[in-house]
């Protein structure tokens, strides 16, 4: 459900953007480093939601690919 809301927000930003013309514009380092922090935030932030569900991401892939009894533990 959030994961749908976020894809349909950006579809929209995307889509509703102004069409792109030619600018006369400046990146100062500022802005550069900015960019820069905001993506490695974004990995970060990505590898420890993995990291905390990384438990039932193992164990779903155990349970999938199991082949002994009904309840996946061997």
């Amino acid at each position: 459900m959030f994961l749908s809301h976020i894809l349909t927000t950006l579809t929209r930003t995307l889509l509703e953007a102004p069409p792109l013309q030619t600018t006369q514009a400046y990146l100062d380092p500022g802005s550069g480093s900015f960019i820069l922090q905001l993506l490695l935030a974004a990995l970060v932030g990505g590898l420890f939601i993995v990291r905390s569900y990384w438990k039932k991401i193992k164990e779903f892939f155990r349970k999938l690919f199991s082949r002994g009894g009904s309840d996946g533990k061997e």
